[in-house]
């Protein structure tokens, strides 16, 4: 597997402001922006499409953070599925049982979180190319055609983050250590 170093490599003064920013916001700065700031057109696009799935995807914070575990988890990515399930658990509120469900490759108890973790796996595992029946079967449990787009924006987000945690290995930061994951 890949582990580009990024030795000898600054951040620019726009990457600078974006980690300005979070750590304002966060209270740190996670180690995945640190590897994402050197570039900094991809930390701006990660952070501007994040912001912007979070304000306007039309799913609830529970509901986007069930899209960004289930997609995180069939990405394999070991940074983004402790982060999520962290901020799922701490932030967001999503039930313990729905996390671990998702961690785990479970089924998770809610029928409509389910459906809407099902496809969002689907829709990630097959680049977009869900079965009509399992969109049908998304729609049935109070989902729309507009929230199917609302999926593919969150896989968007997460994908830059998995895709490039995948090359950089952020070490995990020890907030998120207590729920630190492999797959199985």
């Amino acid at each position: 597997m890949v582990n580009l170093k990024l030795e000898n490599t600054s951040h620019s003064q726009k990457a600078n402001e974006i980690l300005e920013n979070t750590k304002k916001g966060l209270g740190f700065v996670p180690n995945m922006y640190e590897r994402m700031a050197k570039n900094t057109a991809l930390l701006d696009a990660y952070t501007y499409s994040y912001a912007s799935f979070r304000s306007n995807s039309g799913f609830s914070p529970v509901e986007q953070d069930v899209i960004f575990l289930s997609v995180a988890y069939e990405n394999d990515c070991e940074y983004c599925v402790a982060a999520h399930s962290f901020v799922g658990d701490k932030m967001t509120m999503v039930p313990k049982e729905v996390t671990d469900a998702i961690r785990e490759g479970r089924q998770i108890p809610d029928p409509k979180l389910r459906a809407l973790s099902k496809l969002t796996r689907i829709l990630t595992s097959t680049r977009g190319f869900a079965p009509k029946s399992e969109i049908e079967e998304f729609i049935k449990v109070g989902y729309t055609e507009v929230d199917v787009l609302g999926i593919i924006a969150g896989i968007g987000v997460k994908t830059m983050s998995n895709y490039s945690n995948h090359n950089t290995k952020p070490q995990l930061d020890e907030v998120f250590r207590e729920r630190e994951w492999k797959k199985a």
